[in-house]
């Protein structure tokens, strides 16, 4: 059985505090949480995903192309129908081949990911992302969150998972999604609700049939910043261990993603037992049992460092845009933007055959020595340096930018020369500029690329890089 190599978790820069909400609306908001993660305008649950992933082999050391398995589970994908997990092996470099899995449908999706994945032969990776949302005046509205995790799994890891268990039981009503709609609700029984949650959290750990009452950490899906303790009686643990796996008093509810930040969480903070429980409306909940042999290499980052007033949370979540502009801005066809997946998804490059000069992209002729034979792969690290640098403005955006510029303001672009891959030759490349405190970048300053959506036509989302300025990087 597999067990937990590496750990990469991702929590977006952007933060609206509850006290924000509570001014807008005249209400409490979402019990025990103290601010909420929103995703920026070119963020979603693919992007945070990759992000979680990268950080997640890179703390395994486990190199992409090795990896054999890949599950992705969420609640939020980009497309209701479509294969998700195979955007994801692409953005992180995972070899076409693969499986791929894809888990959804509740918020314990990203429990049962992890616990079929634990029997696949060969290094494994598992990610788990949501982005929950809810009317903007109700409960879940308030608490909506978002994150990501991700997990390697090698057979000699230093965490196992020592016991599973499920448990599944009728409690129709609570939190449900209705068909073709974006937000989350529920009947609003507050009693009927935590009957359901600690029903099945208590079934699921009992299923264990296991000790847990002595393990450093309770990581629970967590709706709000209450509920989850509200089972501690139930399931024999104290508010303290639950507390040590509990992040949704900074990050909001993450759904899916909820339990496996915490996770993530308490392992960066030295735990070497764990209890994960993975909850979903309706209800039904998958437990595990972990523990650590030795330290677990984690690459988490939970914390926001840019605060949002309310109605720029409202912006970029696209619940008040402007109108669609006009014009069909620069079209490039669907078949055409996949012929540069390559280079906008892992920035594969060229090297000419005849005098190894890098080009981006490899086609035509080269610029150095003018040789039409051609150019062997290979790809960018993905750190670079500023050459020139500029912003775009209102009224500035080509047609198919105007959302992203609605909901997030102006936006920098620049000329970065991103390293070769052995550090002592360049190529430049244009590329947006992700917002951050850094602001837009000055020539000389490093930057590193990241995945974002780049803009939407004919309802297909097309992906690739942007980069962020290094002195800004978490």
């Amino acid at each position: 059985m597999n067990g937990i190599a590496g750990v990469g978790a991702y929590v977006p820069r952007l933060y609206l505090p509850a006290e924000a909400y509570r001014e807008a609306w005249g209400k409490g908001g979402a019990a025990g949480v103290e601010r909420v993660a929103v995703p920026d305008a070119d963020e979603d649950t693919l992007t945070m995903a990759t992000e979680a992933g990268w950080r997640a082999l890179a703390a395994a050391d486990v190199d992409p192309s090795h990896i054999e398995h890949l599950a992705f589970a969420t609640t939020t994908p980009p497309a209701d129908e479509e294969e998700t997990t195979v955007r994801l092996a692409s953005l992180l470099g995972i070899p076409e081949t693969v499986p791929t899995r894809q888990y959804g449908g509740g918020t314990r999706c990203g429990a049962v990911a992890l616990a079929a994945t634990l029997d696949v032969v060969g290094p494994a990776l598992v990610v788990v992302a949501d982005s929950p949302e809810g009317r903007p005046e109700s409960d879940e509205g308030a608490g909506a969150g978002a994150g990501a995790a991700a997990f390697v799994l090698t057979a000699d890891a230093p965490l196992s998972v020592e016991s599973t268990g499920e448990y599944g039981t009728t409690f129709p009503g609570t939190r449900f999604r209705r068909r073709g709609h974006s937000e989350t609700e529920s009947i609003g029984i507050t009693q009927y609700e935590r009957d359901a949650y600690t029903s099945a959290v208590e079934g699921a750990v009992t299923a264990l049939d296991a000790e847990i009452s002595d393990v450093d950490a309770v990581a629970l899906t967590s709706p709000d910043g209450k509920l989850p303790y509200r089972s501690a009686r139930a399931i024999n643990v104290s508010t303290e261990q639950i507390a040590a796996g509990t992040v949704v008093s900074q990050t909001g509810d993450a759904g899916a993603a909820g339990p496996f930040l915490g996770l993530a969480s308490a392992l960066d903070d030295g735990a070497t037992s764990a209890l994960l429980v993975g909850y979903g409306g309706g209800a039904g909940a998958t437990a595990l049992l972990l523990s650590a042999s030795d330290d677990v290499p984690t690459r988490a980052v939970l914390d926001g460092d840019t605060e949002l007033s309310y109605a720029e949370a409202l912006r970029r979540r696209g619940t008040i845009t402007g109108e669609e502009p006009e014009g069909g801005g620069a079209y490039v066809s669907v078949p055409t933007w996949r012929q540069t997946i390559p280079q906008r998804h892992r920035l594969v490059a060229g090297r000419c055959l005849d005098c190894e000069t890098l080009a981006f992209p490899p086609e035509g002729a080269c610029a150095n020595c003018g040789s039409l034979d051609g150019y062997d792969t290979t790809t960018l690290p993905g750190d670079g340096t500023v050459e020139a640098a500029t912003r775009i403005g209102q009224g500035g955006a080509p047609p198919e930018f105007v959302e992203q510029q609605q909901r997030a303001g102006s936006f920098a672009v620049a000329i970065v020369a991103f390293d070769g891959p052995d550090g002592d030759e360049s190529v430049s490349v244009p590329a947006q500029v992700v917002k951050s405190p850094a602001g837009t970048p000055a020539i000389g300053d490093r930057v590193r690329a990241v995945p974002r959506r780049i803009y939407e036509q004919e309802g297909v989302v097309r992906y690739g890089f942007k980069v962020v300025p290094t002195a800004a990087d978490r």
